[in-house]
């Protein structure tokens, strides 16, 4: 043997690139800790998932769309495929727009797709905001994720705003005047602000250049920030999951990031892109040629924002016209106070979590989650407000409901104000008494098991109903809220977190302890 056998094999240079990077980066430390990271299973969880992904393809599709939009209010006269129009005098950012629907390849797709997404991106993260809501995630230590949830939330709703105000056509110089108005009506300074935003007297001649600013790079590089923070919170404070056999406050159990919830993740991502993109494909939205280029002097019928901002317009829509004028200046109350209940309403979803720990005194660490019904007062609050959403976004469309149901608007209108306030009432109490009728019900079940429906005749001539009694994974899931209850924050620390149920070990796929 000569000494040249015992000299080690010559790294390749893959390894050699992987030693370079972790000498400086620590990658390997780090893919031993991450990529190992537990998820739990559970539909629900999908829903954040479609925020993220929307969100890639509104970035993606935006990117693509700035190369052919001219945010410009100069105005121009058009000659191009779309005939109709043609010898038109309207702005550049309405003829871009007109340009990228029809002559550029693929463009009138990539602006469906990027509105679509835009609404997907929205619906999701309410959703997937209340999901979190009624199942309490958002309790100690994930305050703070939530308060970066809420204002990607509210900074959607803006986003939203000023991209379908950018291509400066009838339907949105109509949403425009309304924002101008709402400022207006602000006492002492709204004709300051309103010469502030538009440049001058409305509609000016910065907004479209103002919002485009502020619709491709501030708000989007501060949403890009809080989801790459609200992630990395995600992995710090671990997942939150439902209460079942093997699974405490000190563990997560589930499937571990590398290599099945990757290959999972991967393909609904580009599940999610597929259907936006096949609906985007088949389904029309903000057809601006149909509409035509704003001018002040006219409004477009049945004007309507999208979804997330019609209850904002509700609000407005059905308060009366009241005006009062306070030393020597004239407040427009009709206006004013709607502008005011707007973030209100926006509010009390981001200072919740601080609320409850208030009123409840509860400051213990939770990473198990509820089940809606037992904890019916805050379920009904949720469904109060999901209720008055829903009566303010009709409110919004007063005018198209009337048309479409051959009714007076006087009508609508006062049915829309008076179920402002009785129905949130009526969906608090009748959700509490649900959520109470159901915790009945798993009482039962505990106690004295699942019908069969066999009737039996016992020796003393009684006729009864055989019942079943639950597993132990379901009496499980069924009382753990009520141990939870009674424990106090010392019991949590010093939990076995590896529970038995009958005398034996409940056998969890892959586990994650809980720092």
């Amino acid at each position: 043997m000569t000494a040249t056998d015992h000299r080690p094999a010559k790294a390749s240079s893959g390894e050699r690139v992987a030693d370079w990077f972790d000498g400086r980066l620590g990658v390997y430390a780090l893919g031993r800790r991450y990529l190992r990271k537990v998820f739990p299973d559970h539909w629900s969880f999908l829903l954040g998932e479609i925020c993220l992904y929307s969100f890639v393809v509104l970035i993606l599709t935006g990117v693509y769309l700035t190369l052919f939009f001219h945010a410009s209010m100069n105005e121009v006269t058009y000659h191009g495929g779309y005939v109709p129009l043609n010898g038109i005098r309207m702005s550049e950012a309405y003829a871009s727009t007109l340009h990228i629907s029809f002559d550029v390849r693929g463009g009138l797709l990539v602006r469906q797709l990027h509105h679509w997404a835009a609404l997907v991106f929205l619906a999701a993260m309410l959703t997937h905001m209340m999901r979190h809501f009624f199942t309490g995630s958002f309790r100690r230590p994930r305050e703070v994720n939530w308060v970066f949830g809420w204002t990607l939330l509210l900074l959607g709703l803006f986003e939203g705003l000023f991209g379908y105000s950018l291509p400066d056509d009838l339907l949105s110089g109509t949403g425009l005047r309304f924002v101008d108005g709402a400022i207006l009506s602000v006492p002492v300074v709204g004709t300051y602000l309103s010469f502030f935003l538009f440049g001058g007297e409305f509609p000016g001649h910065d907004i479209v250049a103002r919002f485009y600013s502020l619709h491709i790079l501030l708000i989007p590089g501060i949403m890009a920030a809080l989801v790459v923070a609200h992630l990395i919170l995600v992995v710090y404070h671990k997942h939150t999951q439902f209460a079942g056999p093997g699974k405490t406050e000190r563990n997560v159990v589930g499937t571990p990031f590398l290599p099945v919830y990757l290959a999972k993740a991967g393909g609904f991502f580009f599940l999610v892109f597929g259907v936006l993109a096949l609906i985007s494909a088949v389904a029309t939205i903000n057809p601006v040629w149909s509409y035509g280029p704003y001018r002040a002097d006219q409004v477009s019928t049945g004007a309507q924002p999208d979804w997330y901002l019609g209850f904002a317009e509700g609000l407005v829509r059905v308060m009366p016209g009241w005006e009062i004028s306070v030393a020597g200046h004239t407040l427009v109350l009709g206006v004013l106070i709607p502008i005011v209940v707007f973030p209100l309403l926006l509010v009390a979803i981001g200072v919740y979590p601080f609320i409850e720990s208030w009123v409840t005194g509860d400051r213990r660490e939770h990473h198990l989650l509820d089940r809606p019904r037992n904890r019916p007062v805050r379920t009904s609050i949720g469904a109060a407000w999901i209720s008055l959403y829903l009566i303010l976004l009709a409110g919004g469309g007063n005018d198209i409901v009337a048309t479409r149901f051959h009714l007076s608007i006087n009508t609508v209108t006062w049915a829309v104000r008076i179920s402002l306030f009785v129905v949130p009432a009526v969906v608090f109490v009748v959700t509490r008494r649900i959520c109470l009728g159901l915790q009945l019900r798993d009482r039962e079940l505990v106690a004295h098991g699942r019908a069969t429906g066999v009737v039996t005749r016992l020796p003393h001539g009684e006729y009864v109903e055989v019942h079943r009694p639950l597993g132990p994974a379901e009496l499980h899931t069924l009382t753990e809220h009520e141990h939870r209850d009674r424990s106090d924050h010392r019991d949590l620390q010093t939990a076995d977190p590896q529970p038995a149920l009958d005398g034996a070990r409940v056998p969890a796929r892959h586990e994650e302890p809980q720092p």
